[in-house]
Parts: C-alpha cells; structure tokens; sequence
C-alpha cells in the first residue's frame, strides 16, 4: 500500500543501518520518546540490526502507561458513582489501579463504556441528559486538540451533564526531567512525529540548545525510524546539537496553529504527575477558569486518593529508559497482557506489551 509500503522498503533500510555502522566511531545511547516507535523497532528488529555501538532504550512516549496510578483510582471512584456513564478509549480500562481496574468495575456494575472519540462522550451526555458522562482524557499533545474541541462544543451546546477527568500530558519538560536526572545517559532523542505535527518543534530548540544534544523529529515507519537515527548519531559524531526535521512529510517547524490556539484558549499549563517519574513542572494540561465546570475533578469529590503500585513492577524504571522489560522477575510469569501488574504490559504502545508480543525475552 502507497505511503506504508514505501517506508517498510528493506533494502533501503538496510541501506541506513550500514550507513550508520559506517558512521559510529564510539558508543552512543539514543532514546525514542514514543511507544508507537518503540514497536516499529521491535516488530521489525531494527534495534537487533544496529552495530553493538548504538544503544537504544524506551522512553515514556505511551500516554496509558504513564498515566499515575492515582489518576486510575480516582476514574474508578468516579465510574463506581450512581448515575454516571464513564467514557473511556479501550486501552486505559485494563490498565490497573491499587486494587482493580475500569474493565472489573464495569463488571461489578458500573457504566463504563469504550468510545473512539471525546466527540462520542458529548453524544451520551446529549442523548443521557439525566445522567453524568465523563470523559478520561488521556494522552499528549496528539490527542488534546480533540478533548479540548469536545469541552468546546459542550460549553457552546450548553451541555452541562459532560465533563473530562483530564490527565494531558506534554512531551518537553519530560525530556528536560530525563535529561536533568541523576545518572542520565541518553545523549539524542528520538521526538515523537504526531506530536510535532500538532505542536511543531520549536518547543525542542531550547531544550538541545541547553543540553547540548541532537533531537531528530521522526515518523513511525522502519525506514523513518532508521533515517532519524542516522540523523541523529552523524550529529553526535560531529558534536553538533539542534533539531532536525526527518517527518518533513508531516511536520513543519510551526506546527498546525489553529490546534495549538484551540489547546490555548481551553487548557493551561499545569504541573502533573507521571507514572515512574514524579511530579513534572508545566507538564500537564488542565481546563482554564473559563471552563472549569466541565472538570471531572471538580464536579466529583472522591475524597483523598491512596495509590499504590504493585511492589513488583518497575514499570518507572522502563518508562526512564533505566530498564528493558525482560529485565523484570515478573515479565512473562506473573506479569501478562492477559493479567498486567502494570500499564506497560496493557497498551499495544507499552514497552512490556511489545516485548512479550514479539518474544523478546533476551
């Protein structure tokens, strides 16, 4: 098929990967940020075929797995309340809370549904007026522009019976937070294509600038993925820091406009807390004053949440590039796709999820 086939050509993939061989001249370590190219190397063994030079590790680029487990708990008490439907894409209802997940509690009683936009949630609220519908709106600067135009269209429609559980998160301050941690030893990055075609790249400028490190824009794509890592590693070897561009196709410096005066006019920067990482500074949305009404949070109150991760899942070490997931004890044994310990092993973009699918166990 046109505009797949064309970037899954393996001879010019392999073209690239000899071409970086040739080219590295001492170790490197590289991260890509997004979980979705985390299993375009993995599917295709693109990270088997790099010299032994080329380390690559994982980053947090999968929007489920880092969402913390609080937020978890907090949808569950939220989906538990009489009258309300809670709407959720499927990928975050098997994702484990302290003691169970959204898929159980659906299970058990409460109304909890799989929708395939934010837009559908505001349908139910329209079509339940006497009902709560909430929306879990998770995700990075991909999946905002959506969740912000649904809160929209339910403040012009008067639609008061909607509201999102917001836990937006936003890629740049992660990629400072890692880079700034004790022990680092990522010195280029991978960013992730979708969310530079919404946001653009500028917002990256500063942070290679500062740090002193490449940061190639890729797509998803085996020959994208392997195009970016020559990018990035000629860059290194020649000690040049700045952004680079590889996802033309898709991205340009500014990005698109009308989504980002979209996400301005309904969210605002906020501090926000990640799966494995902490608190991050400015690196969450939340809705702004003016919308306010349709927050979750606000409308519900469940109380003071008490989170806790399963003891056995160092599901923050992967998601700091610290870890592989077959390093895990339980990967594979007590941990499953089929009975997760925690978000990596449930969405098809979790660095767990991938590995066990495609056997890799070494």
């Amino acid at each position: 098929m046109r505009f797949v086939d064309e970037y899954r050509n393996e001879p010019e993939t392999q073209a690239f990967v000899r071409a970086i061989t040739r080219c590295v001249t001492r170790p490197w370590t590289l991260m890509e940020i997004c979980g979705g190219q985390t299993h375009t190397f993995v599917r295709f063994g693109i990270d088997r075929m790099l010299p032994d030079a080329v380390t690559l590790v994982h980053g947090p680029g999968c929007p489920v797995c880092v969402t913390p487990v609080e937020q978890i708990d907090r949808a569950i008490a939220i989906a538990r309340r009489p009258g309300v439907i809670f709407a959720s894409f499927g990928d975050m209802l098997r994702v484990p809370g302290s003691r169970t997940d959204l898929l159980a509690t659906k299970a058990a009683g409460a109304d909890v549904r799989m929708v395939y936009s934010p837009l559908d949630a505001l349908r139910l609220a329209r079509q339940h007026p006497q009902r709560q519908v909430v929306f879990f709106a998770v995700g990075f600067e991909t999946t905002a522009p959506a969740n912000a135009m649904a809160v929209w269209q339910a403040s012009r429609l008067g639609v008061e019976n909607f509201s999102i559980l917001c836990a937006h998160v936003v890629v740049p301050p992660a990629i400072e937070a890692l880079l700034g941690a004790p022990g680092n030893q990522v010195q280029g990055f991978l960013a992730a294509g979708h969310v530079c075609t919404v946001m653009g790249y500028h917002e990256y400028e500063p942070i290679a600038a500062r740090w002193r490190v490449p940061i190639v824009v890729t797509g998803f794509e085996p020959l994208d993925l392997v195009q970016g890592l020559h990018m990035a590693i000629v860059a290194l070897e020649e000690g040049r820091a700045g952004v680079e561009n590889q996802y033309a196709r898709a991205v340009s410096r500014d990005g698109n406009r009308p989504a980002q005066r979209l996400l301005g006019e309904v969210f605002q920067v906020c501090d926000r807390a990640w799966r494995g990482l902490g608190v991050i500074p400015a690196s969450g949305y939340r809705l702004r004053q003016e919308f306010a009404r349709f927050d979750a949070e606000r409308r519900f109150d469940v109380g003071p949440i008490e989170a806790r991760e399963s003891p056995d899942c160092i599901a923050g070490e992967i998601l700091r590039g610290r870890a592989k997931p077959h390093r895990c004890p339980a990967f594979g044994t007590r941990c499953t796709p089929e009975h997760p310990l925690g978000a990596p092993m449930v969405s098809s973009e979790g660095a767990c999820a991938t590995y066990y699918r495609y056997g890799r166990t070494l």
